[in-house]
């Protein structure tokens, strides 16, 4: 291989490509104590989207901290829910 077969076909170099990153933010975040959520990461066109449900707003945070910091310079769309995980504060009726 010589040094003009070391790009994608668009000429980005596969480290930098959007899919690469993904493919990196998504190791990231399941080897870390972030790993058992269920957020999920997709190259859309120009884009990337982030959607899932976390249990709290501060891994809310922490999981916006490591897309920022990997998808540096990408347009991100994140889409990711805080789940409610308080108790309800009325009887359920059941008929």
């Amino acid at each position: 291989m010589n040094a003009h077969d070391a790009g994608s076909a668009g000429g980005t170099p596969p480290a930098r490509s959007p899919e690469y990153r993904v493919a990196h933010l998504q190791d990231r975040l399941a080897s870390g104590e972030l790993g058992e959520l269920g957020v999920r990461i997709e190259v859309r066109g120009g884009a990337v989207l982030v959607t899932g449900t976390v249990p709290s707003a501060q891994c809310r945070e922490e999981v916006l901290g490591s897309v920022r910091e990997e998808l540096v310079g990408l347009e991100v769309h994140c889409d990711i829910m805080v789940s409610d995980t308080s108790s309800p504060d009325h009887a359920e009726e059941l008929s």
